[in-house]
């Protein structure tokens, strides 16, 4: 099943290129907002999913093109993001350390909206391509035996960062949680609707250029892994988010006026716009493109405020 939300945050399920709206079945779910109600459904899918599947069925629906659609997960309680976890097609010798971050809940946004690239020093802005997973139930200490039982699904997402930040080895939170960095969608898929989230083709265009094309088979911490690491620091909930990783070959630059696209396979595809006021602009070689050159692997900043001379 697909869920999103659209318009007024209208909770939907998506059947090709219509959704229906179904908010009425979950109406008796408590909720302040559309990230408690989805969170809430989530927590009790399997009581909802059998007048989810009627109400889908039985309705019309409307256009996807007619509808804004929002963020899936408006508003999770935590974004755990993995950290250099792809063997870069092969170029890692071994994996990295297991590691991960966190991005503010408050730096969602949604298929259609756009990222706002802020007035501070980066020396770059990039988007990583990314599968996320949804957790599905509690876990707190889960074996790797168990992990995927928590699994509620999986949504595209786009990792922003803003590199280069002074001071030096001060730069997590101040590069990755910025408003806007954290863009998902355009809708949340059931787990049952993938066969094998270690088998999914990731692609991210830029103005319809190609960027990033790489397979999640190339994973270095696969996702029952994940889940019990993370599960070990910290309990994930119904509703949270946790992005894989991606294959940093591909980066390259975000700047204004940018449409950005990433279609993860049977994710359907992530549309987003960028904006610099300060209309910054970089060259548009990926990582490997320069590596290839003899360059170094960040693209230069090429002009507009706080641009380096040379």
């Amino acid at each position: 099943m697909k869920l999103a939300f659209f318009d007024d945050f209208r909770l939907g399920v998506v059947r090709g290129d219509r959704v229906v709206d179904v908010t009425a079945v979950v109406a008796g779910i408590a909720h302040v907002g559309p990230h408690d109600l989805i969170n809430g459904l989530i927590a009790r899918f399997e009581e909802y999913r059998p007048r989810l599947e009627a109400a889908a069925a039985a309705g019309d629906g409307v256009p996807l093109a007619q509808v804004r659609l929002r963020p899936p997960l408006p508003k999770p309680g935590n974004i755990d993001c993995m950290a250099v976890n792809y063997m870069e097609d092969g170029t890692r010798a071994e994996p990295a350390p297991i590691n991960a971050f966190q991005k503010a809940p408050g730096a969602v946004i949604g298929h259609g909206d756009t990222m706002v690239l802020p007035d501070v020093p980066a020396t770059i802005f990039e988007g990583e391509a990314e599968m996320a997973i949804v957790i599905g139930k509690r876990a707190t200490n889960v074996p790797q035996s168990e992990a995927m039982a928590h699994v509620f699904g999986y949504l595209n997402f786009i990792d922003g960062s803003a590199r280069g930040l002074p001071p030096p080895n001060n730069v997590f939170f101040q590069m990755k949680s910025r408003d806007t960095f954290a863009p998902m969608g355009p809708y949340l898929v059931t787990a049952d609707e993938i066969a094998d989230p270690h088998k999914l083709q990731v692609r991210l265009t830029v103005n319809g250029v190609v960027k990033q094309d790489f397979n999640t088979d190339d994973m270095a911490h696969r996702i029952p892994r994940i889940i019990e690491w993370i599960s070990s620091i910290h309990t994930l909930e119904p509703g949270d988010v946790v992005a894989t990783g991606t294959n940093h070959r591909g980066l390259s630059a975000f700047q204004d006026g940018d449409v950005v696209e990433l279609e993860t396979e049977g994710l359907g595809r992530l549309r987003i716009h960028v904006r610099d006021d300060l209309k910054r602009t970089w060259g548009r070689e990926t990582r490997l493109e320069r590596e290839q050159q003899g360059h170094a692997t960040q693209t230069p900043q090429l002009t507009g405020k706080y641009a380096r001379p040379g």
